[in-house]
């Protein structure tokens, strides 16, 4: 959608009629007191609301309308108006879900976005949803920078101490874990810290250092491990059900447009600027201990998800079409990086 950015500003330029102004409600994946991931719902809210005389939204915590799990169901049939979410969480329905959300070993954030905003990656986000019969408008409306790569209760330091953990993780990164012996659920963020507490779960991934600290996983597993290979960049999106798009102005749309574009970079801005802190406060004053994978271990989850996207392609054309456009994007954006970014 190489017109994305273009055609929402030159939207908010364009007269129209006057309408009395709709009031959409949103559910968040996120709860508001959580940094980053919540305040970003938030943020969004505020935004479109500081700039619409035509729509205003209503943020809601996770649960308070629907549970995280369920919003994409619930936005698609029109008993919630939007949702403020990642496709991530829909892998379990939709294979490529997670090609939208974060790709293992793929796109950091701005490689990400170009893809998105000014390649294919929104018209295939899009298609994904209307070939599968979600009754939803998706557009990008936040990103963060890399993830941790997970809280272990011991060390890790080969593929054999992984054997026979349970562990939360996210996306399509779990499929590559699974790979490796490794027993995954996906839990929303309140259902972690018991998980660990109670031991139903050895080690967790979630976020970045910022965000962790808040749920506090640093009181149980101690090994934080980098990079987060998994999660090099992940991606937000704001589904709308499409009834109710469609029945807004243009103006309207293009404003909700605008704002979500504004959220993509304060969303990304807040991160970079805060999750130092977070790391330095982790090792002065609570005791982690900060673990980098070795390039073994690094390639043993290489392989893994290679595995993963083999089986996913042969089994999926649509994930098999949307893999080949992003890896082509890929290859020809090394031309760029292998001229601007410094030699390692």
């Amino acid at each position: 959608m190489k017109n994305f950015v273009a055609a929402a500003v030159a939207g908010l330029m364009t007269a129209g009629a006057v309408q009395a102004q709709e009031s959409l409600e949103m559910t968040s994946a996120f709860g508001k007191n959580l940094p980053i991931l919540g305040t970003a719902a938030v943020d969004f809210v505020e935004k479109i609301n500081g700039i619409s005389e035509e729509v205003e939204f209503e943020h809601y915590d996770p649960g308070k309308l629907v549970p995280t799990l369920e919003a994409l169901d619930a936005v698609s049939n029109g008993s919630v108006d939007a949702a403020y979410a990642t496709s991530g969480y829909w892998q379990g329905k939709i294979n490529a879900a997670s090609l939208f959300a974060a790709v293992p070993f793929g796109p950091e954030a701005g490689e990400f976005m170009g893809w998105v905003l000014y390649d294919d990656g929104a018209k295939y986000w899009q298609q994904m949803y209307d070939d599968n019969g979600y009754n939803v408008k998706a557009l990008p409306c936040g990103i963060i920078a890399p993830e941790t790569s997970g809280w272990f209760k011991k060390e890790i330091n080969t593929v054999d101490d992984l054997q026979g953990l349970n562990m939360r993780f996210f996306g399509l990164g779990a499929k590559a874990m699974q790979k490796l012996g490794v027993s995954t659920s996906l839990l929303s963020a309140s259902d972690i810290f018991p998980a660990l507490e109670r031991g139903a779960i050895d080690a967790t991934e979630f976020s970045m250092p910022r965000i962790d600290a808040r749920l506090g996983f640093h009181k149980i597993a101690k090994y934080n491990y980098f990079p987060g290979w998994h999660q090099p960049s992940t991606l937000f999106e704001l589904l709308v059900n499409k009834d109710v798009w469609e029945d807004l102005g243009e103006k309207a749309q293009n404003q909700i447009e605008v704002a979500c574009l504004a959220n993509v970079m304060t969303n990304l801005a807040e991160g970079e600027a805060t999750n130092y802190a977070a790391m330095l406060d982790n090792v002065e004053n609570n005791g982690v201990i900060i673990k980098k994978w070795s390039p073994e271990m690094l390639g043993a989850f290489e392989g893994a998800w290679g595995e993963v996207v083999d089986e996913l392609a042969a089994d999926d054309p649509f994930f098999q079409e949307v893999w080949a456009d992003l890896q082509e994007y890929r290859e020809g954006y090394k031309t760029w990086t292998s001229i601007y970014l410094p030699r390692q």
